[in-house]
């Protein structure tokens, strides 16, 4: 004996509700499919860097000399050399004019193109005319001096301390308080004006240790005595 197997389909009861409410309103009800919508991304294209279009003057005491992507600067205080990488180039124009160029539409391209026109733009005006960063010693005792080609602080330790001056660098200290250090390498001159100034920063309450001539040091308020 064999028996008929019943299949009964699924209800929803989404559309039961609907087709009920349609028929004590009077209202047809019809399903409509749902229409995806779909975005189309649109490339936008990363607008040129303000520093690494502007052009840079090169002096007529300065040598520039081009081999691929190395570039050398010569000029009356020294000289210096950088390598670009292949996302951007350098062309040299008429009347002594440099321009960096990205070689690529690229995000590192667009990155590179202002780091590389202004260090290049440093060396130039590095070569020429040189930097300078400018320190001052504050606190009673504080002060500096030179020993041959070595800065010695004294800066309140339990021993002097002595910073060799770097090839390229000079060190000159005016009143025992103040340091001037020049040279045409942008770079070396803040990394060695950096440590100078690591080994006592200011601290904010009474302003002592070595800053920077223009540096602003922000100042806190002391513990206040207790109010009688």
């Amino acid at each position: 004996m064999t028996m008929a197997s019943s299949v009964t389909a699924p209800v929803h009861t989404s559309n039961l509700r609907s087709a009920f409410w349609g028929e004590r309103s009077g209202v047809h009800v019809s399903h409509v499919p749902a229409i995806r919508v779909g975005f189309v991304r649109k490339t936008v294209e990363c607008k040129e860097s303000r520093i690494g279009k502007q052009p840079i003057e090169v002096p007529s005491n300065v040598t520039i000399t081009m081999e691929g992507q190395d570039l050398k600067v010569k000029g009356p205080l020294g000289e210096l050399a950088i390598t670009y990488p292949s996302e951007v180039k350098v062309e040299r124009e008429e009347a002594g004019i440099l321009r960096v160029k990205k070689a690529t539409e690229t995000r590192r391209a667009n990155q590179m193109h202002g780091l590389f026109r202004t260090l290049t733009d440093n060396m130039v005006v590095g070569v020429s005319k040189g930097f300078e960063k400018r320190l001052q010693l504050i606190g009673v005792g504080y002060r500096a001096m030179l020993e041959g080609k070595d800065l010695v602080l004294i800066l309140g330790f339990s021993h002097p301390v002595r910073m060799a001056i770097p090839d390229g660098i000079q060190v000159k200290v005016e009143d025992n308080t103040r340091i001037v250090v020049s040279g045409y390498d942008k770079s070396a001159i803040g990394q060695f004006a950096a440590s100078v100034r690591k080994w006592r920063p200011p601290e904010p309450y009474k302003g002592k240790g070595v800053k920077y001539a223009d540096e602003v040091v922000r100042r806190k308020e002391g513990k206040a005595g207790k109010k009688k």
